[in-house]
């Protein structure tokens, strides 16, 4: 009988890598605190299922984090994502949209062999009503938290975790 698969967490160069060929950018990434939604600190929860539909990864980005990836990918003017983070607190349609996109990518740390396959199931914008279920595993402490640097565009954090249960 075969040991269970499990979802390894990525290292920060392989996310580093992953951002940067997804932006055409050489983002910064290095250690940094823990994304967590606060009332005034919106955040984007994308969630990665199994091939049996259980919850197996998270990648949980602030304001900051997910507009300048998203308008990146995108080729969106910086102006308005700062905007978007600055004076509005919340994403566009278009940069949810780029978003979507980005973390969808993302998924790619996750499928490495020994590890069950991770597809997106959906992305939580800053602002959405997260499951308490989801919103709970935010919490769990086998995770990578990062700082990034999307040059041209502004700075912010990413937390990649894997829930307790997975």
């Amino acid at each position: 009988m075969s040991a269970p698969l499990t979802v390894v967490l990525p290292d920060a160069k392989a996310v580093k890598d992953m951002l940067a060929g997804l932006v055409g950018k050489p983002v910064g990434v290095m250690p940094g605190a823990p994304v967590t939604p606060t009332p005034k600190s919106p955040v984007s929860v994308a969630v990665y299922v199994d091939p049996s539909m259980d919850v197996n990864a998270l990648c949980v980005m602030d304001l900051g984090a997910s507009a300048y990836t998203g308008a990146a990918l995108a080729l969106l003017p910086p102006g308005g994502a700062q905007d978007a983070v600055e004076e509005d607190g919340e994403l566009t349609a278009m940069l949810t949209e780029a978003l979507h996109e980005v973390v969808n990518v993302l998924s790619a740390l996750f499928n490495v062999p020994g590890a069950p396959h991770s597809k997106l199931y959906k992305l939580y914008a800053p602002g959405d009503d997260l499951p308490g279920d989801i919103a709970c595993s935010l919490a769990d402490f086998n995770r990578l938290d990062l700082a990034i640097d999307v040059p041209g565009y502004g700075k912010g954090g990413l937390s990649l975790v894997i829930p307790s249960r997975a």
